[in-house]
């Protein structure tokens, strides 16, 4: 196999959202998993994963008495937490330094538990259209969100997002061109919005140090394990092998009725063309 490590998202184990006080208060809209992680992470230690990734909300839970208990599940589990998810829409500037507080929070969390990675999604679609210079500001944005993960010790990727302004080839080329964060490839979402996410991975892999792999079936639409669907996951991880990519490779899946036996699929699926020549 080549020198990778697996890790899971837990975002399966419930329904994803964010906090409702958020909509009052910026600085408390973190992303959610509203399900058991203590299940979750138990199910992905059993499927054979080293790490997991939490969304910033989970994280922040533990924060009044020091992550206790995620340091307790960890440990049970022998999972490494490997990155915090954590987002905005970084384009506007009233709200915008409520956001970078509450992703220096996640940032925080991530350290204090020794994670790799922080990454984050975002820029919003303005209902009345896209502006030139909301590259510019979500290019800007992105760039103390670097500078607050390497203060950390952590490695920063941008998550190029359906719903946001970076989802196509094009999107995605225009925001990397302004700023230096790195890139974060999800697999599903690149090729949900018209890109060859094994290209990407390619033109991009100077930036790539941490990658997303999920699957995506198209009609009708749904994320799907990773082996599954029509995003050629295999292409993906063949063009990480010829780059020479060394790091995490996290399995994805945002909803699943058997959230245990997708992570195992998962899992075998890209063991299995990991291993193959």
């Amino acid at each position: 196999m080549a020198k990778w490590r697996m890790a899971y998202h837990a975002n399966c184990w419930g329904p994803l959202g964010g906090d409702p006080v958020g909509v009052t208060s910026i600085g408390r809209l973190t992303y959610r998993t509203f399900g058991d992680m203590r299940q979750a992470a138990r199910d992905i230690a059993a499927a054979g994963y080293e790490g997991i990734e939490f969304f910033d909300g989970n994280v922040l839970d533990g924060h009044d008495d020091g992550y206790a208990a995620m340091r307790r599940l960890l440990g049970e589990t022998k999972l490494a937490l490997v990155a915090v998810y954590s987002g905005g829409n970084f384009i506007f500037p009233d709200i915008l330094e409520e956001e970078l507080a509450r992703v220096e929070q996640a940032a925080d969390a991530a350290q204090a538990l020794e994670a790799e990675h922080l990454v984050v999604g975002g820029g919003a679609r303005r209902l009345g259209g896209t502006r030139d210079a909301d590259y510019d500001a979500l290019a800007r944005a992105l760039d103390r969100v670097d500078a607050i993960a390497s203060e950390r010790g952590l490695a920063a990727h941008y998550h190029p997002h359906l719903s946001t302004i970076v989802e196509n080839p094009e999107e995605v080329r225009r925001i990397f061109a302004k700023t230096e964060i790195g890139f974060c490839p999800d697999t599903a979402h690149l090729a949900a919005a018209g890109g060859n996410a094994a290209e990407l991975v390619r033109e991009h892999a100077e930036r790539i140090s941490y990658v997303h792999l999920k699957g995506l079936r198209r009609d009708p639409f749904a994320f799907v394990p990773v082996g599954q669907g029509d995003c050629d996951n295999a292409a993906v991880i063949r063009t990480l092998k010829e780059i020479g990519y060394e790091g995490w490779i996290c399995n994805e899946l945002d909803s699943w009725p058997d959230p245990a036996g997708g992570a195992r699929e998962s899992f075998a699926f890209v063991a299995g063309e990991a291993a193959g020549d």
